[in-house]
């Protein structure tokens, strides 16, 4: 394992996982709603799906290294350019809609846990994202595997425990998150940082 690289792997995704997306959207309304346990039940169904996503994503690019090894920094730089174009659509979103607190429906934890799970696992843009970011941070001249193996329990653990406070949280401040102006600043920082986070990498490239 590549520490340097793996520091700035961490330093990223504690960036990103605070950064909200329609998991965090549906925690935090589930959490405005039902209560912060009912929320913590979503990030747990949610968790489960993610970690199906990332262990698929992992196997998908082992295998396309190993077939394709020649092109490995056209898929780094390629990955990079695409996080800065999901930080100008960030930037770009004119309307932004508040959490809704929707009335408390009768709906039993599990029923929940399978909603959590559902939303991430259904969810597209997460493949293409995990595919673009997560290249960034193997080091090439070591074994791919045990690297995306240490890099995918990393951002399971972190975005666990973001997601986790986020539903405690909006349990306790119904009002703050459903702020629509809250949401407009949340998404004006989360394209900074992806544009931010992007052109750092390609940077990084133009010096390797």
């Amino acid at each position: 394992m590549n520490v340097h690289l793996f520091l700035a792997y961490c330093l990223a995704v504690a960036i990103l996982v605070l950064i909200p997306g329609p998991i965090v959207t549906l925690v935090v309304a589930t959490s405005l709603s039902r209560g912060s346990r009912s929320g913590l039940a979503t990030v747990a169904g949610a968790s489960i799906g993610n970690a199906i996503l990332l262990g698929a994503t992992a196997v998908g690019l082992v295998a396309f290294f190993a077939l394709l090894s020649e092109i490995f920094q056209l898929v780094r730089w390629a990955g990079a350019i695409y996080l800065i174009w999901l930080g100008i659509r960030a930037w770009r979103v004119q309307r932004e809609q508040g959490v809704a607190i929707a009335p408390a429906a009768t709906r039993s934890l599990r029923a929940l846990f399978l909603q959590g799970f559902l939303v991430a696992i259904t969810n597209p843009k997460a493949i293409v994202f995990y595919i673009a970011f997560l290249p960034q941070f193997v080091d090439p001249h070591l074994p791919a595997a045990p690297q995306l193996v240490a890099m995918i329990g990393t951002m399971i653990v972190m975005a666990l425990l973001s997601d986790s406070a986020y539903a405690l949280l909006a349990g306790r401040a119904r009002h703050w998150f459903a702020a629509p102006e809250r949401r407009r600043l949340q998404s004006r920082i989360s394209g900074t940082l992806l544009i931010g986070v992007g052109c750092g990498l390609l940077l990084a490239r133009r010096g390797n």
